[in-house]
């Protein structure tokens, strides 16, 4: 093993404690996206007694900042999270559902964990950059509403990530592999109906519903549907239909609407016209319509180069081992919901001999925690989901890998991932991603060749150019509810 990821997996060990306090911190404050200063300080703070030098709030997003440490080239940024999500408030460690706070907040999509694990990986590559004559810079960049508010996206309108080399980051999962193929990219926009108030009965002529616009929208974008991409998808949320008496023309009323399509450019063509259909709404009715830009993120862009570099490192490190309470645990929890016997990992779909192959390791493992090693597909798979991520992959080579941090099967955004993400098996999962991305930045660090062949793939790749799905003039935001 290079001495420099000798030190970097020294320096991890030697800091879990701090690394896992983090992960329990975030995971207390269960901050929503956007609104996660508490969060973001503690990061700092952690950091800056670390000796990074730290920069807050950049892009100017109150929550997001940015730690480095060395100088000059190559320059390495790992990617960190940290809010939560509305509605999943939950005891750690608990195998049944049992709110922390009735109707309080909780981290369903585990980035108490992935933000902790990004840090480690920081701290390990800060030592490696100490110990030895390594060149370069790592950045730990932290990325704010990533569940709603994209704040990656809005860094890349500012163009951060092209003063990258390469981005690495991670996220929990119920299996660990390194990620690849690419995502849905999404934009989401919330229209605010404005009408006149009237009496429905005696003066229905006078009023001028705002509700009407609505409901005429959802019509148009309807028929909009059958001349579209058939892999494009649009969904949306009445967030208010004007309140609750009959007898009123509705004044005002509003809607939430996303955009999701495998192509940013084809999303932000598709948004325009869902927009003219608003517009007609408006029309129709006699109406206003404000427009309220919420985020927009683009599709991600793989890059099998760096892909193979976690995957090596991956495995060289191996898996978290599970202690029998920890198993114990985990098949309890995974008792609590249908599905636990599905086959893990992305790729598994996607190819035969990788599916027989995991078949075989879910067998011989014999819990509900996945312990091993997923085999590296390395294919153009697509997952339907959206992650800000994507518009960091049009700026800079990225990658990222899945480390298993709660049982087989594991619903996305659910009570079972906020109770295992307060446990020793999320502390596990957190501080071996950190070791994976640490000693694979320090393969970059090391290696230039292997870095140039990941920038000549992503200039292959990304030769069609970015589009931005964020407007030049809005703001990080959420929904008005």
């Amino acid at each position: 093993m290079k001495a420099g990821k000798e030190a970097a997996l020294a320096a991890i060990e030697e800091k879990k404690e701090l690394i896992c306090s983090v992960a329990d911190r975030i995971w207390e404050y269960a901050e929503l996206s956007l609104q996660e200063f508490k969060s973001a300080d503690c990061y700092c703070r952690v950091l800056e007694e670390e000796g990074f030098r730290v920069e807050r709030g950049t892009a100017g997003i109150d929550t997001a900042f940015t730690a480095s440490f060395g100088s000059g080239r190559p320059v390495i940024g790992i990617l960190a999270e940290y809010d939560a999500l509305s509605g999943l408030s939950q005891k750690g460690g608990a195998v049944c559902h049992d709110p922390a706070v009735a109707g309080g907040n909780g981290h369903g999509c585990g980035h108490n964990l992935l933000g902790a694990g990004a840090l480690a990986g920081a701290i390990g590559v800060k030592a490696a950059l100490e110990a030895g004559d390594l060149p370069g810079t790592v950045i730990l960049f932290g990325c704010p509403g990533e569940e709603g508010g994209a704040a990656k996206a809005f860094m890349a309108r500012d163009r951060l990530w092209e003063s990258l080399d390469a981005a690495l980051t991670w996220h929990p999962e119920d299996c660990s592999e390194v990620n690849t193929g690419s995502t849905n990219s999404c934009i989401q926009v919330q229209y605010k109906f404005h009408g006149i108030a009237a009496h429905a009965g005696s003066d229905p002529d006078r009023g001028r519903s705002a509700l009407d616009a609505v409901e005429l929208m959802n019509i148009g974008v309807q028929f909009l549907r059958e001349h579209m991409s058939d892999r494009a998808r649009v969904h949306y949320a009445i967030t208010d239909a004007g309140g609750v008496s009959p007898n009123v023309v509705q004044p005002e009323a509003s809607v939430l609407y996303m955009v999701r399509s495998p192509h940013v450019a084809e999303a932000v063509s598709l948004q325009e016209r869902v927009d003219k259909i608003a517009e007609g709404a408006a029309l129709m009715t006699g109406t206003r319509v404000e427009r309220k830009f919420i985020d927009g993120l683009a599709d991600t862009v793989p890059n099998h180069t760096l892909e193979k570099v976690l995957y090596e490192n991956f495995r060289a490190l191996g898996v978290p081992a599970y202690t029998p309470e920890e198993h114990a645990f985990a098949d309890a929890l995974a008792g609590t919901y249908p599905g636990s016997d599905e086959l893990p990992g992305q790729g598994a779909a996607a190819d035969s001999a990788i599916a027989q192959e995991v078949k075989r390791m879910r067998a011989a493992a014999g819990h509900a925690m996945n312990d091993f090693l997923l085999p590296y597909y390395g294919g153009e798979n697509f997952s339907p989901g959206s992650t800000d991520v994507g518009d960091v992959s049009w700026q800079c080579p990225t990658a990222q890998i899945h480390v298993a941090a709660w049982p087989n099967g594991c619903p996305g955004h659910s009570w079972q991932n906020v109770s295992c993400g307060r446990t020793e098996i999320g502390h596990k999962a957190a501080l071996h991603a950190g070791r994976v991305l640490a000693a694979s930045a320090i393969d970059l660090f090391s290696d230039a060749e292997v870095l140039a062949r990941a920038k000549e793939e992503f200039r292959e790749r990304t030769a069609e150019g970015y589009v931005c799905p964020i407007p030049a003039d809005a703001v990080p935001t959420v929904p008005d509810l």
